[in-house]
C-alpha cells in the first residue's frame, strides 16, 4: 500500500510474511498464492506491499539462479503484490517448533550473517518496482547479548563495514539504494535505540541505520519521541519501522492477570519480559521466567515482547484475555507513528505490519484456517492505513 506525504514523499506499507514462514522458494511462491493474493483481496487493493522474509536457503537459491529471480518477480507481479522491504532478521528455522534463542544465530560476528545479508540486498536490488529506487532491509542487533564479547564485537563492527562498501558497489551496479537497519530488540547487544547510537555513528554510514519495532519500544518501555529524537540529531538512518504492538500488564500482582498472561508463555518464541524499578529496567529473558520467579518485581506494569494483533480483539463469544492484558499499542504506536511520518517531513519510508505470532497466540484467540488468518491480517493493516491517513497522509491507488 502507498501513501502520499504532504510532503510529496510516497510512504509505502507492507505487512511482514514471516507470520507464514518458508524455508525454500517453492514455499515463498506458495505464500504469496495462499496468503498474500487472498489479503490483497479482502483489502480491496489492485496492488499491496509484502515484506517479505526470505530464509537461508531461498535467499540462497534466488541470489545465484536468475531464472529463479524472474519467476520470483513473475508471480508478485501477477497476484498484485510488490515488495520494497526484507525481514533479514531470522536466518532459517522461523517455522520450527521451537525458536527461542536460536533466532539469534548466525550473529554479526558470524560470515554466514555477512553473505545472507548481502544476498538479500542483491536479491531486493532486483525485486524493486519499476518506479522504486529504494529498498530496505531489518537485521539482528549485533548478537544476542551474553554471545557477544569483545573479539566477536570487533568482528562484527568489521563486517557492517564490509556490509556497507558491498551497498555502495550495489548502488554504483544498479543505480537501487539498498539500506540495512539494526532492529532494537530486548536482549540484544543493540536492546533500544539509545545503544544503537554508538556503533552507528561510529560506523558513519548513510546504507546502515536502525529499525524501529514499536513493539521494542514499548517492551523497553521507550518514549517515542524521545527515542526517534535521539536518531535524529545522531543523523542515524530510519531504515524503516515495523508497526507491532506489545503485552501491557498494568496490574501483574492480582492472580487473574498473572493467569491471562500465563496464557501467552508458550513454547515457541522468546517473550522477553521488562518492568521499571527505581534502580531502572528489569528484565527476564522469556515470559514463563517472570510469572515463575523472583527476578521481576510486580509492583509496576509489566511488557512481554509478544507481538498481538493490532486491531481489536475477537468478537464475542470467542474470550479474550487482551482486555486485561492490553496491547500497548494507542500510546506507542501512535506516538510512534506521529514523529515518523506525521511531521513536515517523514523520517521513513518504509513501514511494516509485523505481527508473526499469530498461530502462539492462546487457542481461544487463534485464527482457525487461512481465512480467519487473511482476514486478520487485512483487519491490521486497514488499522494502520486509518492511522496514517488521520496523520495526513493520501492513500495511492
Amino acid at each position: 500500500m502507498r501513501f502520499r506525504h504532504p510532503d510529496g514523499t510516497t510512504v509505502h506499507l507492507a505487512y511482514c510474511t514471516n507470520v507464514h514462514p518458508a524455508e525454500t522458494l517453492d514455499g515463498v511462491l506458495a505464500q504469496l498464492r495462499d496468503h498474500c493474493e487472498p489479503v490483497r483481496r479482502r483489502l480491496g487493493r489492485d496492488r499491496l506491499g509484502i515484506g517479505l522474509w526470505l530464509a537461508r536457503d531461498a535467499a540462497h537459491t534466488l541470489a545465484t539462479d536468475p531464472s529463479a529471480l524472474r519467476a520470483l518477480r513473475t508471480a508478485l507481479d501477477v497476484r498484485g503484490l510488490e515488495v520494497v522491504t526484507l525481514n533479514g532478521f531470522p536466518y532459517e528455522g522461523f517455522g520450527a517448533e521451537e525458536v527461542k534463542y536460536r533466532v539469534y544465530r548466525p550473529d554479526w560476528a558470524d560470515p554466514e550473517r555477512l553473505d545472507h545479508t548481502t544476498a538479500l540486498a542483491r536479491v531486493l536490488a532486483q525485486l524493486l518496482p519499476d518506479d522504486v529506487t529504494e529498498g530496505s532491509v531489518s537485521t539482528l542487533p549485533l548478537a544476542w547479548r551474553t554471545a557477544h564479547d569483545a573479539d566477536r564485537a570487533a568482528t562484527a563492527r568489521s563486517a557492517l563495514t564490509t556490509l556497507a562498501e558491498r551497498l555502495d558497489a550495489l548502488h554504483e551496479l544498479t543505480g537501487r539504494s539498498v539500506r540495512v537497519g539494526l532492529e532494537p530488540e530486548p536482549g540484544c547487544t543493540v536492546e533500544t535505540t539509545a545503544d544503537a547510537l554508538g556503533p552507528l555513528t561510529a560506523l558513519g554510514h548513510d546504507r546502515i541505520g536502525v529499525c524501529v519495532d514499536t513493539c521494542h519500544l514499548a517492551t523497553s518501555f521507550e518514549d517515542p519521541h524521545t527515542a526517534l529524537d535521539a536518531l535524529v540529531e545522531a543523523r542515524v538512518p530510519i531504515v524503516k519501522s515495523q508497526l507491532s504492538a506489545a503485552l501491557h500488564a498494568e496490574h501483574p500482582h492480582l492472580p487473574e492477570v498473572r493467569a491471562a498472561l500465563a496464557a501467552f508463555d508458550e513454547p515457541r518464541f522468546l517473550h522477553q519480559t521488562r518492568t521499571t524499578t527505581a534502580a531502572g529496567l528489569r528484565g527476564t529473558d522469556d515470559l514463563g521466567e517472570a510469572l515463575t520467579g523472583v527476578a521481576l518485581p510486580d509492583t509496576a506494569p509489566w511488557r512481554a515482547h509478544f507481538h498481538v494483533p493490532l486491531h481489536a480483539a475477537p468478537a464475542a463469544p470467542r474470550t479474550s484475555t487482551l482486555p486485561v492484558l492490553k496491547a500497548a499499542l494507542t500510546r506507542v504506536l501512535k506516538a510512534a507513528l506521529t514523529r515518523l511520518v506525521g511531521g513536515p517531513r517523514p523520517l521513513t519510508r518504509h513501514l511494516e505490519v509485523e505481527t508473526y505470532t499469530w498461530q502462539a497466540l492462546p487457542p481461544a484467540l487463534r485464527p482457525r484456517g487461512r481465512a480467519q488468518l487473511a482476514d486478520g491480517i487485512a483487519a491490521e493493516l486497514a488499522l494502520a492505513r486509518d492511522l496514517l491517513t488521520d496523520l495526513g497522509l493520501k492513500e495511492l491507488p
